[in-house]
């Protein structure tokens, strides 16, 4: 499902994310998080190149109660979600190598 990342909300996260038929990467990040810059090309690079795995981005600055219903204490941190459940746990910025090595298990799943 190529193209941008999709922003989601506290409202639209259940819809978007929990909801899909297909594997989800939720990257909570905020706009004063340097990582989260550095992170985010590698995440558009990633979501243009697969088709099994969707990838959208959730502002917790805007939308603190997933963030808070996540545990989300730091970020940048990444979850990857499969059939409505936290499947993967990435924390950091990381190349991209590293990101896909955490989220090829739960896609082979």
């Amino acid at each position: 499902m190529a193209g941008s990342i999709t922003e989601v909300t506290d409202s639209s996260f259940q819809a978007e994310v929990i909801e899909s038929d297909t594997p989800v990467l939720v990257d909570f990040w905020a706009p004063w998080c340097g990582p989260c810059r550095v992170v985010a090309p590698v995440l558009e690079e990633i979501n243009n190149e697969r088709d099994d795995l969707r990838i959208v981005k959730l502002n917790i600055d805007d939308n603190q109660e997933t963030a808070a219903a996540y545990g989300i204490m730091a970020i940048p941190t990444m979850l990857v979600f499969r059939n409505g459940q936290e499947a993967a746990r990435i924390q950091g910025a990381m190349p991209k190598k590293r990101i896909e090595a955490q989220i090829e298990p739960v896609l082979a799943a």
